[in-house]
């Protein structure tokens, strides 16, 4: 992975039926504070990776939906997620309105010591959805009332 761009990072849910890869770098690697990833995710804030159609592809065995079902929410419809059928892991979303996929930071693979393999190519650059934050973050990553770059900067 000594090319960022040329990069392979793998992911999955908690039992390993349902895997995935993702080339490249990512378009937007962000803690996201929404209330609906909160919801979702029964957690403060996630870490959501956002990549081109073309460079997400599942990779456990045919055929795929065997091992994965879709869902969607009411309140968008058009943004498909993706959870494993034995553990129920929400894996993946896949957006059909900007042809992106969104991974989560706690699926992608480890190595011996706990850590992501491929963490500077996926490594977070903001916090998103900042305003309905459940907890206070103290770091240096800028803070944003919606996606990073495109909404009003809070801190």
């Amino acid at each position: 992975m000594s090319d960022a761009n040329s990069s392979i990072i793998n992911g999955g849910c908690f039992c390993g039926a349902a895997r995935y890869q993702v080339t490249g770098r990512p378009i937007l690697s962000a803690y996201c504070h929404c209330t609906l990833c909160q919801r979702l995710n029964a957690s403060a804030f996630i870490l959501s990776v956002h990549f081109s159609s073309t460079n997400f592809s599942w990779t456990h065995d045919e055929p795929h939906l065997n091992s994965i079902e879709s869902y969607s929410v009411s309140t968008k419809p058009w943004k498909i997620r993706w959870r494993c059928k034995n553990c129920g892991c929400c894996i993946a979303s896949n957006n059909l309105q900007n042809n992106k996929w969104s991974v989560y930071g706690g699926q992608f693979d480890r190595d011996e010591n706990g850590k992501i393999i491929g963490w500077e190519t996926i490594k977070p650059t903001a916090h998103i959805f900042y305003e309905t934050k459940m907890i206070d973050i103290q770091d240096d990553l800028g803070k944003w009332a919606g996606y990073e770059g495109v909404s009003e900067r809070l801190a």
